[in-house]
């Protein structure tokens, strides 16, 4: 089994540091193997902040190996790309970068080639970035490799938080994984001056295990069985 958690934290627009700050502590406060985080969650939703560099993170490395956990963070990459980085105690790498684009995201950023598995403790972890979990083939692509749950970084408006359900539940009963979603609760760029909050994870047959709320720096968990594939819930 694995402790998988969902967090969304404060964020500073462009402040990778005072991010990073607050990863950290989401982290240390997760009491968790594996922290998820929402998509762009080291910038903000800003479509022209720079790709983040690895050094920046390191308090957030530090956070992690104290922990045991890996963390799943949002961040701009090289290409660019919308990127998801797994950050350990052992370091950090771009596990992921968006495949699906949307609205004025093609501008800047490149899509990603290919859907991507994390494996931490057995347990696999496909990954996702929002638009990308409203993409069937995306899901089918991801759950083909094998995976244990879907797990995607997310950014909704606040009169949009009903999409992460309905997705979610497509997503766990489609394809009989467990889903992990964390969402944008602080007000970011790009328009979305209220957005959607309500981080969660559902197992296989669809049913809500853990569901935040609306407030910022909320950090909910749930137990990942062993065989979640499998109906294990």
């Amino acid at each position: 089994m694995l402790t998988l958690a969902v967090a969304q934290p404060r964020c500073t627009p462009y402040d990778v540091a005072a991010n990073v700050a607050a990863h950290a502590e989401a982290v240390r406060a997760a009491g968790a193997r594996v922290v998820v985080f929402p998509e762009l969650s080291l910038t903000g939703y800003h479509l022209d902040a720079p790709v983040v560099p690895f050094d920046l993170v390191g308090p957030l490395v530090e956070a992690c190996a104290e922990t045991g956990s890996v963390a799943l963070v949002g961040a701009p990459v090289e290409g660019p790309h919308i990127g998801v980085l797994e950050v350990s105690g052992a370091g950090v790498r771009v596990a992921y970068r968006k495949m699906w684009l949307g609205g004025g995201e093609p501008v800047r950023f490149r899509p990603g080639d290919a859907p991507a598995v994390v494996e931490v403790d057995g347990v696999r972890l496909g990954l996702a970035v929002c638009k990308d979990t409203g993409v069937p083939r995306h899901a089918a692509d991801t759950a083909a490799l094998g995976i244990d749950v879907y797990v995607a970084g997310m950014l909704e408006h606040s009169w949009d938080s009903d999409v992460l359900g309905d997705r979610a539940r497509r997503i766990a009963v489609e394809h009989g994984v467990w889903v992990a979603m964390a969402s944008f609760a602080d007000r970011t760029g790009e328009g979305y001056a209220s957005t959607a909050g309500h981080s969660a994870v559902w197992d296989s047959s669809g049913g809500t295990i853990v569901s935040a709320g609306t407030a910022v720096d909320t950090v909910v968990r749930a137990v990942i069985p062993a065989g979640a594939a499998d109906g294990g819930a």
